[in-house]
Order: structure tokens, then sequence, then C-alpha cells
């Protein structure tokens, strides 16, 4: 069956599982104390933390680990507040980034603190002056901006909203979830996130970075681990392997990137020529490599999933956190663009031309029949 759904998750590198399986047998013990096993454990955890502080552009001090994406984010956006109290309490976003950011901002709104959510094109590309405008605001303590939509791919101008950022002495926090492992990092972030399992890494390990002079202070109860940001125990065998995923994806990158966007340019090209009313999404060219999306007019987009999903194809339909809901995607809506009958194709490491031309034979049959059956010729 053809998974096209890496947004969602990438399916487990062969390192990540070598990785996972060994360290379970070497690194079970407790990293924090100190007897043999444990030492062990410690060694295995630090040099997972130096390879991923490496991959990222960070230096491994500013390097903890999380049970998630989402809870690095939460950490993140919220202990960054936390710590900048004194800065002010006003939070920028861009209106398109990931629910966590949402979700953490309104907790921030909830409790007395300011949020301004900048609007993007019909790309999905942030507006760069608005952003900067809004950063400039008195009692700015905090921004964030993705690197790269997690449903339609378009990059984002991460590394000028830092220069601006910085011209306010405003820390910007950079959601690399959808870029780690297959882009390079831009330049200029304080605080960062990822998620080990949109790399090839196994669920359950989060990235959080915060810069060498970047104020933070966790929400959460103290806890003596992960530099005293994330509380609990350490996964170290999850953590390895998910740093040996991280190290292997950008290794394969280069050659990799280049092969997943010639067939995401094939879907572009060929999908519009063979179905009637459809809108392709997200920029052409300033994306994610391996992230094409599109809307179907006159079709609903969770029966078209299905129907996909029947014909054996995985891939997913609006937002990726709201798809099995009926709510719009808040993304989709931002952009001003066709929020029903969406498809989003994100293809994996090894993802075939084979697998592509079956899709786009299979699409256009399965798109008619749902129209028929909704009486629209």
């Amino acid at each position: 069956m053809p998974y096209f759904d890496a947004a969602s998750t990438e399916p487990l590198h062969p390192q990540a599982r070598e990785a996972l399986i060994a360290t379970m047998d070497a690194g079970w013990a407790d990293p924090a104390r100190l007897y043999g096993q444990a030492r062990r454990a410690h060694l295995l955890l630090e040099q997972a933390r130096t390879e991923v502080a490496e991959a990222l552009g960070a230096r491994p001090d500013e390097v903890s680990f999380t049970s998630s994406g989402t809870q690095a984010v939460h950490l993140g956006v919220l202990g960054t507040l936390h710590g900048r109290r004194r800065a002010g309490r006003h939070l920028v976003t861009s209106a398109v980034e990931h629910s966590s950011v949402l979700h953490a901002a309104a907790v921030h709104e909830s409790e007395g603190g300011t949020v301004t959510s900048v609007g993007v094109d019909l790309a999905g590309r942030v507006d760069l002056d608005a952003f900067a405008a809004a950063v400039a605001a008195e009692g700015t303590a905090l921004a964030c901006l993705q690197t790269a939509n997690h449903e339609v791919g378009t990059l984002q101008p991460v590394a000028e909203a830092a220069a601006r950022c910085r011209e306010h002495g405003v820390p910007l926090l950079v959601d690399a979830a959808q870029s780690a492992g297959r882009l390079p990092v831009p330049q200029g972030w304080s605080v960062l996130t990822a998620s080990a399992h949109k790399w090839g890494g196994p669920a359950g390990v989060g990235v959080l970075a915060v810069r060498k002079g970047t104020r933070f202070r966790s929400f959460l109860p103290e806890d003596e681990r992960e530099r005293r940001r994330v509380p609990g125990f350490e996964n170290v065998p999850a953590i390895v392997a998910a740093a040996a995923a991280l190290k292997a994806m950008t290794r394969e990158s280069t050659q990799e990137n280049a092969r997943l966007s010639a067939l995401v340019d094939v879907i572009r090209e060929r999908v519009p020529q063979l179905v009637p009313d459809v809108e392709v999404i997200g920029d052409p060219v300033g994306r994610a490599p391996h992230i094409v999306t599109f809307s179907c007019l006159y079709v609903d987009g969770e029966a078209l999933l299905t129907e996909l999903d029947k014909a054996g194809f995985a891939v997913s339909s609006g937002s990726s956190c709201t798809a099995s809901t009926l709510r719009p995607s808040h993304v989709l809506e931002a952009m001003g663009v066709l929020t029903h009958g969406n498809v989003r194709v994100s293809l994996p490491r090894g993802a075939s031309a084979a697998e592509v031309d079956k899709f786009l034979t299979v699409l256009p049959e399965v798109v008619r029949r749902i129209r028929q059956d909704a009486g629209v010729v």
C-alpha cells in the first residue's frame, strides 16, 4: 500500500531501528545514576545529544529532549514567555502555525497575555512586513514562525524574520518539525523545536533547543533532568534511535530531496490536467521537497480520503491535526483557498515514480465517482 503521509509521520528509518534494538540492551539504565550501566546509558544519551545538536546547528548544552514535538512547542513557547515576563506579555505568531503553537498561544492569552496573528498570502507565506511591525510593538516577548508549513509545504522567510526580531531584541521560536533532517536549519533562531518521528525516528521523542542567552524558565514544576527544562525520565533507546535517524536523513537529504521534489512536481503538474476544477495549493518553488496539496471542487475531503484508502493509498485530508473533524483547516482558511475536497500528499523516503503514476491513474476516477454520487456532472 503506497504510503503518502510522511508529513504526519515518516516510516522508521532502518538506522533508527538498528540503534533502537541495540540501545534497548545497552542503554536501559537510569542515566542520572553513577553505577556502570547508568554511566553507559549517560554516555549514549550525551552522544545522541551531540549528534542532534550538530544536525540542527546548536550546541549540545542547548538541546533538551522532550516526549513529543508538541510538548517541545508548549515548553518552548510558554517557557520563553515565562522567562521574559519583564520584557512584556505580547506574543506574535503567523496565522498558519501548527495547532500546538496556537494552543500554547491560547493558554497565554487566557492568562492575560496578548497575541497577534499575522496573515499570509495565497501561497501561505507570512507577510514579513506585518510580522516585523507586530514584533516591534511594545512589550513583545516572543515571536513564532515555522520553517515549512505542515499542510501545504510552503517555506517561511525564517532568516529574514529572525533578522527583524533581532533588531528589536525579541527571540524567535522556530518550529522545524517539517524540515529538520530534510533541509538546512535557517539562521537566527533563539528557540527551536522538532519531532523525531517526522524525520524517521521513533515516536515519543521531541527536541527543544534554547540558545545561550535566551531567557527561559519552565512553567512546570522543576526537575533536575534535561537541564531543568523538561521533567521526566529520558527514553535513552528512543533518543539514540532518533539521533541515528536524523544523522542518516541529513546525510541522504540532498539526493533524496531532489528525487522527491521531482515527483512532487509531476503531481503538481498532472493533477490539474487529469481532474477538472482542482486548485493546487502552496508555493510551487519555495516549498518542502516532499509535500503537495490540492483541493477538488464539489468533493467532500473525508469521502475522498476514504475512497483513496480503499484504492490502496494512505494520504491526508485537510489539517493533519483536524482531519477527523468537520472543522475546516485554519491554514487553508488563512490562505483564502478552497478548504474542502483537500488532499495532502507527502512522500516518504523511498517513494517511487511507479507509486506516483499509480496514484495519478486512480485519482481521476475516484473524484469522478464521488462527484457523480453527489449529483455533480
